[in-house]
């Protein structure tokens, strides 16, 4: 007898899976970086114009596995329905021994290498191809996501448009990435009015404005997200990237979710704080909707989640606009 542990999660409705290939690690050099960059690529083994997707990690809490190698329930789910998901092993990870010195520029967030590492992989899509030839000629450049989590939601929300601020010199930056055409924070960091004054010292390159921040985006929290090392907020703090964007067109908050949303970073990893089946798939399937139909105008995936959540209230809510 098979359990199942999804429940209402159900009928939000995605199409059956398909067969995955994952290739890993694909290196692209990276003489400025100190490291090359390594990712790895997954995606439908079959089929050809895939939109794709760059995720971006969070700060890791993981010592054993590479950033690359996480985030599984994600990655894997979004390749089964149709997506070529790319993730970088940022400078940031503290997974797999990257050893990196304390003392090294950026360090330990490497908030400027971390875009440079989407952006570099957009340049290199060639040479991934070339490496990765499971996929070669089959990615659709023409569309591009990028999801972040925690940190990495910061990344993303600058390559988005969101205004950073440099740490070596305090100047304002617009890293803005036209070739992302729309992107998704998970469990975002939010405004730096909103951050604890250590975390504001700790982390002054999180200073963000995201006024600028004009194209499409999910804003996705858990209402139960709140850590008063970072935020004197509560877990709204992490909803202020929704509030505070004109390209910010959906917010999707899960009841009783921690900064893990049920799981994201991997299968039973015993740094999740709130792993659930049930509201997993709730993120699984609202994120890979939103992508469908941020990517392609006219695929109705969003709008008949938003609606499976509507009749079912308990999964989650939504705003749009």
């Amino acid at each position: 007898m098979t359990i199942n542990h999804i429940g209402l999660a159900r009928h939000i409705p995605v199409p059956p899976a398909v067969p995955t290939v994952s290739v890993n690690p694909v290196t692209l050099p990276a003489p400025d970086r100190g490291l090359p960059l390594e990712l790895r690529v997954t995606a439908p083994l079959h089929g050809d114009g895939l939109p794709i997707v760059l995720v971006s990690h969070g700060g890791g809490s993981s010592y054993h596995l590479r950033s690359k190698d996480g985030y599984s329930p994600l990655v894997d789910f979004w390749a089964s329905h149709g997506f070529a998901v790319l993730q970088p092993t940022h400078l940031s990870s503290p997974g797999g021994g990257l050893g990196l010195d304390p003392d090294a520029p950026g360090h330990p967030l490497f908030w400027r290498s971390r875009i440079d590492d989407l952006t570099r992989i957009l340049d290199g899509l060639d040479a991934i191809e070339a490496q990765a030839v499971v996929v070669a000629g089959r990615l659709d450049r023409a569309r591009v996501a990028a999801v972040g989590h925690s940190a990495g939601a910061s990344t993303v929300s600058a390559l988005l448009g969101a205004r950073a601020t440099d740490p070596a010199d305090g100047a304002v930056l617009d890293l803005r990435e036209p070739r992302i055409g729309a992107g998704v924070l998970l469990a975002s960091t939010g405004s730096a009015e909103g951050m604890t004054d250590a975390m504001r010292a700790r982390y002054p390159e999180l200073d963000t404005d995201f006024s600028h921040l004009t194209t499409r985006m999910l804003v996705v929290h858990g209402d139960q997200d709140d850590n008063p090392a970072a935020t004197t907020r509560g877990a709204d703090w992490s909803a202020e990237p929704y509030h505070l964007s004109p390209g910010a067109d959906a917010l999707l908050t899960l009841p009783g979710a921690k900064h893990y949303l049920g799981g994201i970073m991997g299968y039973d990893l015993a740094e999740t704080d709130d792993e659930d089946p049930e509201r997993l798939a709730v993120t699984q399937r609202m994120t890979w909707a939103y992508l469908r139909s941020a990517l392609d105008a006219g695929d109705p995936a969003w709008q008949r989640a938003v609606g499976a959540v509507r009749d079912h209230p308990s999964l989650a809510s939504v705003q749009t606009r």
